[in-house]
């Protein structure tokens, strides 16, 4: 397990670093929110989802109501569900699948989803995925603890999220080329931003996910067309 950390440290701890830094921005808003400091730790570590949180001290700071933060929480979550979909579960092994579920954010999936099937295994995943975590809630109580004075005037923390994605988008498209995804995404989200704006993460994914489904459908019923006419 030792190895498989130092691995997973030297492939991933530039992602780990911003994902710390990326807490320190969530403790940070909980500071400045009024909240209490044990709130940081405790979004960071069980709720555990990325830009929900940042949604959830907003929604507690002004006490919404308890269905409005459900609703919330499902919605922006609901794109777990596709990750789920193409994720290497099956290399993870016993009770670290339990673990490896719950740990399963936007930043794990594009680690694996950027890799080599054969670079994958039980103890690389579930060590990646620890490291991304711990310095989440490490950066969240850091945050906190400093937030309601040195960073307390500090501007662009809320765009920390967007910039790590956008990184990972650059990371995954570097390292498969395909320029016909890249722009069903890009037309996919601007087409669900106008059309259902309050719900478009989740229209945009689905709408993506059945076109990716067709795309593959079709590839699959050209392979066997094109096997046969090269035996012409």
């Amino acid at each position: 397990m030792i190895k498989s950390f130092k691995r997973a440290a030297l492939d991933a701890g530039a992602l780990w670093l911003s994902m710390f830094v990326l807490g320190s921005g969530l403790g940070v808003m909980v500071a400045s929110s009024g909240l209490p400091l044990w709130v940081a730790p405790l979004l960071s570590g069980s709720v555990y989802a990325g830009s929900v949180e940042f949604l959830l001290v907003g929604l507690l700071a002004v006490a919404a109501p308890l269905s409005t933060i459900a609703m919330t929480t499902l919605l922006v979550n609901s794109r777990h569900l596709f990750y789920g979909l193409s994720f290497p579960l099956q290399k993870v092994r016993g009770l670290g699948k339990l673990y490896s579920i719950f740990a399963l954010t936007d930043e794990a999936f594009a680690l694996t989803a950027t890799r080599e099937p054969r670079q994958l295994n039980h103890g690389w995943i579930l060590c990646s995925q620890i490291g991304l975590q711990l310095c989440w809630i490490s950066g969240s109580i850091t945050g906190a603890l400093i937030g309601s004075t040195l960073l307390q005037d500090v501007r662009g923390l809320d765009f920390i999220l967007t910039a790590l994605f956008i990184t990972l988008a650059m990371d995954a498209y570097r390292h498969n080329p395909d320029r016909s995804t890249l722009l069903s995404a890009a037309t996919l989200g601007i087409l669900a931003s106008l059309l259902a704006s309050q719900h478009m993460l989740v229209v945009a994914m689905t709408a993506f996910a059945i076109f990716l489904m067709v795309r593959y459908r079709f590839d699959q019923r050209k392979r066997p067309a094109a096997q046969d006419n090269s035996h012409v």
